[in-house]
């Protein structure tokens, strides 16, 4: 479907070739102009012309130019021709017809170029500029207004300056940059109204008022009020003045700031308003066209087909009559053109309305994922920050209940400790399941794959959860499909987490009864096993009511089963997600008083060397404290309980242990004795534990270098071993994880062989 340019420009040749006949008899009698006087005539038809096109006169401007484009090529001046050009492409500007407005505009600044008429150069680039924010090309805007910016900069141009502050603003607005070009407008519109060019000041005012109502009140501010306030001192003007094209322009900002203060009627009469007095704009351009049939195109090929077209006509009919005829006919297919022309016009309005509104919506919905990823940002901070200072002394009150048991305490102290144990055991659980929580909700957390031998995994978590079970008097069961292999391929660390979360929940619901973990093989298809999973209990049982809710985040049975039993609610939410995770789904089976069945089916792959993987796993399972015996440990660390703590657990194993209060000080020591392994704590005072790694590694790159850390490290892996970490311990640790990471890394060779 051809579009709105192509039809004006195919009526504006069709106008050409009506009133030809009427141009050759306008030359035939128009006298010799002396060179001087044709000059003259040319500024006076330029300059009405620009008058004309200001206050949107567009008939006469196109009479005026029209007169200009034909006697200025008898003038040997190109800096007139080039004025004249920029006329043309002002004209072609205002009727939107942009591509047409850039060729005649680069011609122009060609001819200036030679010429070095400079102001008139620096207008022709702020008109360019102008043309190609309009086009949405803000970067070759950018590009014009430097250049126009740099001559005003030499010929000292305020006037030039000004009105590149206008232009650079609008292009700031078009590219959606509303703080930058309010900036810009207001130092225009302070300009604008010392000069009192009110055309401008008005332009400056209502896109201003467009700018602020893209920005965001919610932070106190009073961009609505201050839109308002622009409107209304750009309207003062432009009712004064009468320019009836911003006048128009008006009702579209109007109708953002009624329906911004939630005035939908108001805000769908203003638009509507805009829209039908844009029409009649569109309607007046037109007209302005049709009524230039006097004019000259300056088009050698179209000059050409004129011609010959005249003679054709000249040679079928001398009459007055034919003549008369085709002028008629002409006219009739102007006018099915104009009425085309208007009717892709308002389709093409339609159009650009529906895609305001959805700018508009993605403009909302652009700001709405800003402040969500802030939020999240803020949330992950929180979390990091509030761990580390939950870890810190959570690992001096593990720490120290771990030495005291080992100190064999008396009979009715050892009660007390188990309970510090217990307590600091949970604290940990707790913050681990609301960070683990966290990362599944962020999709950060990954499946890995390693052998495993299934039957110990659920023995281990079991044994784990023996001494709760006691407390409670309840019996553990385990039910374990022989014909399942021995080793399989999987996770097995979720696998245990999901299974902790969900025996655990039986145990602390279930007094005096049984609980049940059944492990059943469904099918096999070549090297994945299908396992179906079951962890029944005989406890309190879960209402229907509840059983909707009891996977939602901090869920629990009720207010009283929260305060007799104790927990968050975190753990069959993290079920949920990880069992997700690895494509599945739990499901539960449970009535009031007869207890619960928590099941769900797993794919499992079956390893390829199960054997061989197997051995490798036991042995770096195993630690041989005897070889750890003697080794020169240094303990970077800042926090004097921890640096007790670590170095009475290292001195109880026959290890030397010597401490550093601070990243500078581990340097130096590090330079002057032979350590064996160095655990290093991450945040400390002056340099931290990362910068100090990293100079250790300028001079030694052999020492071991554990991480002793009590932040987060899910998201600082890279950034540890990249320092040069051999490996990371989290704080607060099991002591049997503690020396089976400084055993593997001091015999890591020796293992792998």
């Amino acid at each position: 479907m051809p579009s709105s340019i192509q039809l004006n420009k195919f009526l504006l040749l069709l106008l050409f070739l009506v009133a030809f006949n009427g141009f050759g008899q306008t030359d035939s009698k128009t006298k010799l102009l002396t060179t001087q006087d044709s000059i003259n005539q040319v500024l006076e038809y330029r300059k009405n012309a620009a008058e004309s096109i200001s206050t949107l006169n567009f008939t006469y401007a196109i009479d005026q130019l029209t007169l200009a484009n034909k006697l200025v090529r008898n003038v040997n001046n190109l800096n007139l021709k080039a004025d004249v050009l920029l006329t043309n492409a002002t004209l072609q500007y205002y009727f939107q017809n942009y591509e047409q407005a850039s060729k005649i505009n680069i011609e122009a600044i060609d001819i200036l170029k030679i010429s070095e008429k400079r102001e008139s150069l620096s207008g022709a680039y702020l008109i360019q500029g102008l043309i190609n924010t309009r086009t949405n090309k803000f970067s070759e805007a950018d590009l014009f207004y430097k250049k126009s910016d740099s001559i005003c900069k030499i010929t000292n141009d305020e006037k030039g300056k000004t009105s590149l502050l206008l232009a650079r603003g609008f292009n700031e607005l078009k590219k959606g940059n509303p703080t930058v070009a309010v900036n810009y407008f207001n130092a225009g519109i302070t300009q604008f109204r010392n000069n009192g060019t009110k055309y401008q000041e008005a332009f400056c005012l209502i896109n201003k008022a467009d700018a602020l109502l893209m920005l965001d009140d919610s932070n106190g501010h009073s961009y609505l009020s201050q839109a308002e306030t622009s409107l209304k001192e750009a309207l003062t003007i432009i009712d004064q003045k009468k320019y009836t094209k911003l006048k128009i322009d008006s009702y579209k900002t109007a109708s953002k700031i009624s329906l911004r203060k939630g005035q939908d009627s108001l805000a769908f009469s203003q638009l509507n308003d805009y829209t039908t007095k844009l029409d009649s704009i569109h309607i007046i351009y037109i007209s302005a066209i049709s009524s230039s049939v006097d004019g000259d195109t300056s088009v050698a090929e179209l000059k050409k087909e004129i011609k010959d077209y005249k003679n054709d006509l000249f040679e079928k009919e001398k009459s007055e009559s034919f003549n008369s005829i085709i002028n008629s006919l002409s006219i009739a297919l102007i006018a099915i053109l104009s009425l085309l022309t208007l009717s892709f016009y308002k389709n093409n309005n339609l159009r650009a309305k529906a895609n305001n509104l959805l700018q508009d919506k993605n403009t909302e919905l652009m700001m709405a994922k800003e402040k969500a990823e802030k939020a999240s940002l803020a949330k992950a901070q929180f979390l990091s920050t509030i761990t580390h200072e939950l870890r810190t002394p959570l690992y001096a009150v593990t720490g120290l209940t771990h030495l005291l048991i080992e100190e064999n305490p008396k009979e009715h102290q050892k009660e007390h400790l188990n309970s510090l144990k217990f307590s600091g055991e949970y604290l940990l659980s707790l913050i681990n399941n609301i960070l683990d929580l966290n990362k599944l909700e962020a999709n950060k957390v990954e499946v890995e794959k390693t052998t495993f031998d299934l039957k110990k995994r659920i023995k281990d978590v079991l044994i784990a959860l023996k001494k709760s079970a006691d407390d409670r008097k309840t019996i553990l069961k385990l039910e374990f499909d022989d014909n399942i292999p021995k080793k399989l391929s999987g996770d097995p660390l979720k696998l245990s987490q999901i299974l902790i979360n969900l025996v655990g929940n039986s145990v602390k619901f279930t007094q005096n009864g049984n609980v049940t973990v059944r492990v059943s093989k469904i099918d096999q298809l070549n090297k994945t096993v299908k396992l179906n999973f079951e962890i029944e209990d005989n406890g309190v049982g879960i209402s229907k009511k509840k059983q909707k809710s009891i996977f939602e985040t901090f869920s629990q049975g009720s207010l009283q089963i929260n305060r007799k039993f104790g927990g968050t609610g975190l753990g069959l939410s993290i079920v949920k997600n990880l069992l997700e995770l690895m494509n599945s789904k739990i499901h539960l089976e449970s009535q009031l008083g007869q207890g619960s069945k928590f099941w769900f089916n797993l794919d499992i792959d079956i390893p390829e060397d199960s054997a061989i993987a197997a051995q490798k796993e036991s042995e770096r399972d195993l630690v041989n404290y005897d070889k750890l015996k003697g080794k020169n440990v240094l303990v970077v660390e800042d926090n004097k309980i921890n640096q007790m703590i670590t170095r009475k657990i290292l001195e109880k194993n026959k290890m030397t242990c010597q401490v550093a209060d601070n990243g500078t000080d581990a340097i130096k020591l590090v330079q002057e004795n032979d350590f064996d392994i160095v655990l290093m704590d991450i945040h400390m005072p002056g340099i931290s534990g990362i910068e100090a790694t990293i100079k250790i590694r300028e001079f030694n790159t052999t020492i071991p270098i554990i991480a002793l850390t009590a932040v987060t490290i899910d998201e600082n892996l890279d950034e540890f071993y990249k320092a040069g970490f051999n490996d990371i311990i989290p704080k607060p640790f099991k002591p049997e994880l503690f020396f089976a990471k400084i055993y593997n890394t001091l015999y890591k060779e020796e293992l792998n062989n």
